[in-house]
């Protein structure tokens, strides 16, 4: 056949790809929606979002025994009284600085002059201003010249005629015309600010039907939980916003009164606009102080009213935005830097400066939503501020990617707050695992297997100077991060804080060199957990150092430095049959007969009765689940009391503080 046929796709494939194209179609549908219904669509959000901030007002009320209806209504129309009143404000100090702005145009015109004659040279700017005064003069060299031939034509009547203009004039508007000419600029307004009040009181008044509305188009599968999630939500919504309308209203107050007490006229306008423009992130405060900064340029005929004005933002903002803010909510809304530029592109494309006002709102409650319902989670994976991937999957993709230095460092901010044991366990461990998972679904090759146990190697090295000391509390420092520290690490290990041997303290069989033998199982994977296991153990004061499986071999294992072991550890992570286990057992006696064997099977959801099963099975002396149980039972099997040891430690540990 000349035409080859298409190859045919499976039917998982092309449910994919139906998939993508419907969520793609749906992209594009909502984004039109959003532009083009924009008239309602915009006051619907305002009014969602302004129910946020009313709902705990509402509730007080409620709570003094007043009906739900007419605690709405009241609360309602006090804010929209408050909006008028402010907006009626706005208005009065707008024609107020609009009939001024003609008496700052001399102070303009003699700053420009006095800079133009400091200017060295006269260069760009005074052959800037000359040229504009050539251009004025040109443009009024016609209307001279008509005026000239119109003298000449009374003197020579043979002279031709200068055309005469004639000007139309429509006759006076009547009292109809002219109520549509007044009422025509407010219907819009009108008709917006009424959308808004309408839902805003329906939403107050059905909050529980429109959140089980909500978690029916989830379709989430456990109702409960779902819901005590979205009441939850709401009411963080709820004082996230009315805080934060709150705090940018002071913001606005202590900007105002500044800005008075300096002299700069409108001050009242330029606060408002600053607790406005103060919803927009990182640009908000710096559009609001560029009004008032250009208004004392104009007003004050020296500088000093521009250096007060400017001084005043750069005192209050920092104040505000890092020691106010804090302490009142936290570091963060739960926002990425780069979700809140890119909402903001978004949402002001859409919507123009409304849409820049509202973005950060907006997208809070997407993250929200998406924090608390399943079907929406990509929403906080795209602008949530929590790492979109858990520290074990970093851990993972960094050995994956052959880069053990960013794994260094995000283990040594792990070790700021918990122990070397916790960091093993918790994210070291579980990242090999997700790799030993891969690996037996045949998604890595032996390349990459390798470049993994290379990794390992160089990250156990970066972290040798690091001991296993008890580590610090949690700092207690916001909700957000406390909420994230839990989430994303779970408590120190049970044996986290494990005692430091010394060699002094040790069996005199036990002070060799190297007293500690780690042995990968059956993989590289093992090696790369024997290696981090040898760096724990030499942490505690037991010198290990790590072989692959490769030394386990019938050929090898005769040839294998055994000098001073005391004790093996057989790692294994795959979950491979006890009959391997046994057969490494029964080669390592053989080569080490007074040695105790520590079976170390770190298998994913395994309990502790298979564990002695494998134990038994393996003929192995002792059978550990994780790294810091491991070092445990290598520290008794000195004949050492590990309390003591740590009871002594711990004394040390204060001498030395102190």
């Amino acid at each position: 056949m000349a035409n080859q046929p298409f190859k045919a796709r499976t039917s998982e494939e092309l449910i994919a790809l139906q998939s993508a194209v419907a969520t793609a179609v749906l992209a594009v549908i909502i984004v039109m929606t959003l532009y083009f219904g924009r008239d309602i669509v915009i006051p619907i959000a305002l009014a969602i979002l302004l129910s946020f901030v009313l709902a705990p007002l509402v509730g007080l009320l409620q709570r003094t025994r007043v009906p739900r209806a007419i605690a709405v209504v009241s609360v309602v129309v006090l804010a929209f009284a408050l909006l008028f009143a402010i907006g009626s404000l706005l208005a009065s100090q707008l024609t107020q600085l609009a009939s001024e702005l003609p008496r700052y145009q001399s102070t303009i015109s003699d700053k420009i002059q006095l800079f133009r004659d400091t200017t060295a040279g006269r260069g760009t700017l005074e052959r800037a201003s000359g040229m504009l005064k050539d251009l004025s003069k040109e443009l009024d060299k016609p209307k001279d010249a008509g005026s000239a031939l119109g003298a000449n034509t009374m003197v020579n009547p043979k002279a031709p005629l200068t055309p005469v203009p004639v000007e139309v004039r429509q006759p006076d508007p009547g009292a109809l015309e002219s109520l549509q000419a007044l009422i025509s600029p407010l219907l819009h307004p009108l008709a917006t600010t009424g959308i808004i009040i309408i839902f805003v009181i329906f939403i107050l008044l059905q909050r529980e039907d429109l959140r089980n509305r909500l978690i029916r188009l989830a379709g989430s599968h456990d109702l409960q939980r779902t819901t005590a999630a979205l009441d939850d939500a709401a009411r963080r919504l709820s004082r996230l916003f009315l805080i934060q309308l709150l705090l940018n209203g002071a913001f606005g107050v202590v900007i105002g009164a500044g800005l008075w007490f300096i002299g700069v006229p409108s001050a009242i306008l330029w606060g408002i606009l600053a607790a406005v423009l103060r919803f927009v992130p990182y640009i908000g405060a710096a559009i609001a102080a560029a009004f008032p900064l250009a208004l004392a340029v104009a007003v004050d005929p020296t500088w000093s009213m521009l250096l007060w004005t400017l001084g005043l933002f750069l005192i209050v903002e920092p104040i505000v935005g890092h020691v106010i803010e804090p302490m009142v909510y936290g570091h963060s809304t739960g926002l990425s830097p780069v979700a809140v530029v890119a909402s903001a592109t978004f949402w002001t494309a859409l919507w123009g400066p409304i849409g820049l006002v509202l973005a950060t709102p907006l997208t809070v409650c997407l993250v929200v939503l998406g924090r608390h319902v399943e079907r929406l989670a990509f929403l906080d994976v795209m602008f949530g501020d929590r790492p979109a991937l858990s520290p074990p999957e970093i851990f993972y993709q960094r050995m994956l990617a052959g880069d053990p230095t960013e794994a260094s460092d995000k283990a040594e901010e792990f070790l700021k707050e918990r122990s070397l044991s916790s960091y093993y366990d918790e994210v070291a461990l579980k990242g090999l695992q997700l790799a030993q998972a891969d690996a037996e679904r045949g998604a890595l090759d032996q390349e990459r297997l390798t470049k993994i146990r290379d990794a390992a190697i160089e990250f156990a090295n970066n972290l040798s100077d690091q001991d296993d000391r008890p580590a610090p509390k949690v700092r207690s420092t916001s909700d957000a991060e406390a909420t994230s520290a839990v989430e994303s690490v779970a408590e120190d290990a049970p044996y986290a804080n494990l005692p430091i041997v010394s060699k002094e303290d040790l069996p005199g069989e036990w002070q060799s060199e190297c007293p500690i033998l780690c042995m990968g199982g059956r993989s590289l994977i093992d090696e790369a957990a024997a290696i981090m296991l040898a760096q724990l153990s030499t942490a505690h004061g037991l010198t290990a150092r790590a072989e692959g499986p490769e030394a386990l071999t019938t050929s090898n294992i005769f040839r294998l430095q055994t000098d001073g072991v005391s004790i093996v550890y057989l790692v294994y992570l795959d979950g491979t049959g006890p009959a391997h286990m046994r057969y490494a057992v029964r080669r390592l006696r053989r080569k080490l007969p007074k040695a105790a064997i520590i079976l170390c099977c770190w298998l994913k959801d395994i309990d502790q009765a298979e564990l002695e099963r494998l134990r038994e099975a393996a003929k192995a002396d002792l059978i550990a689940s994780n790294l810091g149980e491991a070092v445990k039972l290598a520290i008794e099997a000195t004949g050492l009391n590990v309390d003591s040891l740590k009871t002594k430690h711990d004394e040390l540990s204060a001498i030395t503080a102190a």
